[in-house]
């Protein structure tokens, strides 16, 4: 990959997180979803109750959904996408049915009947499972199935909300797996737990490495504070001119954005200047020419 320019090496990296999740992905449906009586969330939800209940392999069902979806959506939306999402769902039915035939892998299955918790399998495999929603995300890709039905939806009209599509979706999933396994209670509260785990760690993956700090300062020593913020912190600051409403007095408005974890910096500079007024607010993403501090 030293030969390759900088563009064709992300484009590799890319490629290769995607099979890597890919692969990652079917050993957790393999060891913590299959074994144990749940569905998770999604189109696979319904692939999980179908091979419950006829035997027919989730790698077959993401195949014969994926394929025709994946090649629509080249046509309609966008083929980067496209082939990408196509790439990890071919990597993931393919591992998972070679996986479904292996058969030293059974010692390393999580069972719940033989004593286990019943709710460690959901837990473990929802944060597995949306660890890899949020890498096949940033990768440009996504896990297929309702992910390409979003895609269709946003291209016909961006200013939809998929939310309660999606939640609509793992509702049915959750009520419909309670009369597929044994009309129990216990599959709808472990998918609903899934569904929870793999949302939240999802989310946090994707929001947690674009995520900064905007702090806004009112003070009456800009040019210090600034120097502390480049020196320490190695950022800037905007500086803009502001007059107090109450006093009508000249004032300096600061304006800078650090890394979440530059904050207690933050606050030891702040505090050397006790008459200075400072509010903080989460940035939810960051674009252009912003440093991240390791």
């Amino acid at each position: 990959m030293r030969n390759l320019t900088p563009s064709r090496r992300r484009i590799a990296v890319e490629f290769l997180t995607l099979i890597l999740a890919a692969a990652v992905m079917a050993f957790n449906y393999a060891l913590f979803i299959l074994p144990n009586a749940f569905a998770p969330a999604g189109l696979n939800g319904l692939a999980t109750m179908v091979q419950y209940l006829f035997h027919f392999s989730v790698g077959y069902f993401s195949l014969i959904v994926n394929i025709p979806l994946a090649l629509l959506c080249a046509l309609f939306v966008n083929r980067s996408f496209a082939l990408r999402t196509l790439l990890f769902a071919l990597v993931f039915a393919g591992t998972l049915l070679f996986l479904q035939t292996y058969p030293d892998l059974s010692r390393f299955v999580y069972h719940t009947q033989d004593g286990r918790s019943t709710l460690l399998a959901p837990v473990i495999a929802g944060a597995v499972n949306g660890f890899i929603y949020g890498t096949v995300f940033h990768a440009g890709g996504s896990t297929g199935g309702t992910d390409f039905v979003a895609a269709f939806v946003h291209k016909k009209n961006p200013a939809y909300s998929l939310s309660h599509v999606i939640f609509a979706l793992n509702a049915a999933v959750a009520m419909l797996s309670y009369f597929v396994y044994d009309y129990q209670i216990e599959p709808v509260a472990l998918c609903i737990v899934y569904c929870l785990i793999t949302t939240m760690v999802s989310d946090r993956i994707l929001a947690g490495g674009k995520q900064a700090i905007r702090v806004e300062m009112i003070t009456a020593h800009p040019d210090e504070i600034t120097r502390a913020v480049v020196e320490e912190l190695h950022h800037s600051t905007t500086i803009l001119r502001a007059t107090g409403g109450f006093s009508h007095q000249d004032k300096t408005l600061l304006i800078c954005v650090v890394n979440k974890h530059q904050m207690p910096q933050m606050e030891q500079i702040l505090r050397r200047y006790p008459d200075t007024f400072a509010t903080a607010t989460l940035v939810s993403e960051t674009m252009g020419n912003f440093k991240r501090i390791r």
